[in-house]
């Protein structure tokens, strides 16, 4: 394996990129921006699926103000451990013991619930004028967001721990049970299965009509969406992931709970780096956010790392009082980092320096969502909040 170092220096580079690496990013770059639908979600206030777009970017353009305050909260009665999906103007959130509640984002009042008596593991997926949502159980559900009314349920044979992703008017969900499934989304009928042989707890992302899929088999798949077929070989990983790839540009990245951090050309099946700390194996098993510079990771070990896009070189550390299970977020020069015990971390996203800490009762287990001026956060008390400017006197 190529280990690059955390701290480094001019005695130990790392491996450099091709000399026509440069030329090759720009056409792939124009190539993304021609077939990519739907990149780049979180204006207008809307943020439709976990990790805020298809390309599990966990990124946006916008800066939230400096000072946020609680504007409303609103009491669920059980843990939320998911990520709350926004848009509209209503906000969805799933609980483990399987409801799910819609609230107004305005004033943080129920618009509707729809107890399921099952759980939930996923954050619900939003198109248009539907929710998807996979269970603990292995049930799909697809539901009218203006209502909660159901529209189709649909069935796998193990727990769904992704969150769906539209694909023009279908739905792509992967399970416990290996496979990668893609369902009619008006009647939910199942149109293809692809088979992995191992769990997948990631979501799927897309980059134009292929998706991505690391499992619990150590291997990175590329499938075709409209064929449900592998595209290329799979690409190893030396060890299973639970982490949703994330795709910007040519680059897709993954991180391995073996503590690898791998960065594909997703063209080509082509690996650009890969990177691990030389000093202590950190177990990664959520999911990178992806800038035009950075990959931001947090790991089991309580460390948040920067790694350089272009080159892997590691860029600057932060170190948590708890671990973080929920994915790191970028919002415009912020990262965002939600932990166990409860503390929101604003970061530098230059340099990695502490910008204020917010501490809650619950612990976070899910990421917040980013809106406009504003963010969205749910913690295991069954709390959501929502932390905006201070209204004006």
């Amino acid at each position: 394996m190529i280990c690059i170092r955390t701290r480094p220096s001019a005695d130990r580079p790392v491996r450099p990129r091709p000399a026509n690496f440069r030329v090759a990013a720009l056409a792939a770059s124009m190539l993304v921006l021609a077939i990519l639908p739907g990149s780049a979600s979180g204006a207008d206030d809307g943020w439709t699926t976990a990790r805020g777009d298809v390309q599990g970017t966990g990124t946006v353009a916008q800066t939230l103000p400096a000072d946020l305050t609680v504007v409303w909260e609103h009491e669920t009665g059980e843990a939320i451990e998911s990520t709350p999906v926004v848009a509209d103007g209503r906000v969805f959130v799933a609980d483990v013991m399987g409801k799910l509640t819609a609230i107004d984002l305005q004033s943080g009042k129920p618009l509707w619930t729809h107890d399921y008596e099952t759980g939930f593991n996923a954050s619900p997926t939003l198109s248009g004028d539907r929710l998807v949502i996979g269970d603990i159980d292995g049930n799909v559900y697809a539901l009218n967001v203006a209502d909660g009314s159901e529209i189709w349920t649909a069935q796998t044979d193990g727990t769904i721990d992704g969150c769906a992703t539209f694909f023009e008017d279908d739905v792509l969900v992967t399970s416990q049970d290996g496979s990668l499934y893609r369902l009619n989304g008006k009647t939910g009928e199942q149109i293809w299965v692809y088979e992995t042989g191992d769990q997948i707890r990631c979501s799927p992302t897309l980059a134009g009509t292929r998706t991505f899929l690391g499992g619990c088999d150590g291997n990175l798949h590329v499938v075709d969406v409209r064929s449900g077929k592998a595209v290329g070989d799979l690409l190893p990983l030396g060890g299973p992931t639970g982490s949703t790839v994330s795709v910007r540009d040519q680059q897709a990245v993954v991180a391995t709970m073996e503590g690898m951090i791998f960065a594909f050309d997703w063209r080509d099946g082509t690996m650009i780096w890969e990177y691990t700390d030389p000093d202590r194996a950190q177990e990664y098993r959520n999911s990178a956010a992806m800038t035009d510079d950075l990959v931001i990771v947090s790991s089991k070990n309580k460390k948040v790392d920067a790694i350089d896009r272009e080159t892997g070189q590691h860029r600057w550390r932060y170190s948590l009082r708890r671990h973080s299970d929920a994915s790191p977020v970028v919002a415009g020069n912020d990262v965002w980092i939600a932990a166990t015990d409860g503390r929101l971390v604003r970061l530098d996203l230059t340099t990695g320096k502490e910008k204020s800490v917010t501490e809650f009762r619950g612990g976070l287990y899910g990421s917040p969502a980013i809106l406009s001026d504003s963010m969205i956060i749910a913690d295991d008390d069954g709390v959501v909040r929502r932390l905006g400017p201070a209204a004006q006197k």
